[in-house]
């Protein structure tokens, strides 16, 4: 005896069955169930579809590349020369959450370089969290902020290892770039900073750990009128109350003289 199987698409019964097509008569279809041989009766064979979706995610354009001459960042191609970089050095200890609440609201970018001896307790963590959730790039600046130079290779390793250890356990990746503390490197260091992938930079220039310029108002001043500011530039700061309570007037002022602020997902290398 020879059975047909007979392909009806599940998209189709289901329109049937949604369209009411059925016998009018209900003795007519019971008679028809008694009397239709089992071999006549059609097997409906159901195929189940996967429809895989395919998630496009979109990285940020490489805009900028560093230049390891002087640590300033160049323009690629039609991006904006005119265009400086913000960093705020060892966060987050007492002032960084409100820095980076500060800059949010001004809808600048920048990145916040971290100390693994602020990361100890829960409270900590979550500060660098909140930094993180706020859109803000996160940089190694090691656990102790040691001098590289003055450590053997074995605690170098540890002092830079042991910091994106605990931030991608904090906030699930990797620190993208690494600042040495006193912007002393090592070979050594160099090796392990490029092994894990990280775009090490230093800076063009700083004020805020001077102590003429520890207050708001000058350091304002200094940090938008220096004769270093210029198309590039690596502003370094650090997580300070003066300079927390001076970083609206620093960036309104560097944006009056007509600089962008770069976003470091736009900088090549790190993507």
């Amino acid at each position: 005896m020879k059975f047909t199987t007979w392909m009806i698409p599940t998209a189709m019964l289901l329109a049937l069955s949604a369209c009411g097509v059925v016998d009018e008569n209900p003795e007519v279809e019971k008679e028809k169930e008694e009397t239709t041989p089992v071999s006549q009766v059609p097997v409906v064979e159901e195929v189940d579809e996967v429809v895989e979706e395919e998630v496009a995610i979109m990285e940020p354009e490489a805009l900028y590349q560093l230049n390891e001459a002087n640590w300033t960042f160049l323009p690629i191609e039609d991006a904006n020369p005119k265009a400086v970089l913000l960093t705020i050095d060892d966060a987050p200890e007492k002032y960084a959450v409100e820095m980076a609440k500060t800059l949010k609201e001004l809808n600048a970018p920048a990145i916040f370089f971290v100390n693994g001896h602020f990361l100890d307790t829960d409270e900590e963590k979550a500060n660098l969290k909140a930094i993180y959730d706020m859109g803000f790039s996160i940089g190694n600046h090691t656990q102790t902020h040691v001098n590289l130079k003055e450590t053997s290779e074995e605690q170098q390793k540890e002092e830079i290892l042991k910091v994106n250890e605990t931030v991608e356990q904090v906030i699930g990746e990797k620190p993208h770039f690494f600042r040495a503390p006193f912007g002393v490197n090592t070979d050594f260091s160099k090796s392990i900073v490029q092994q894990e992938g990280m775009l090490l930079m230093n800076w063009t220039y700083g004020y805020d750990w001077e102590k003429q310029y520890r207050d708001a108002e000058s350091l304002t001043d200094i940090m938008v009128n220096t004769e270093y500011l210029t198309d590039g530039a690596n502003l370094l700061m650090h997580d300070r109350e003066w300079t927390a309570e001076g970083l609206q007037g620093i960036v309104e002022g560097l944006r009056a003289k007509g600089y962008d602020l770069i976003d470091p997902k736009t900088i090549k290398g790190i993507q």
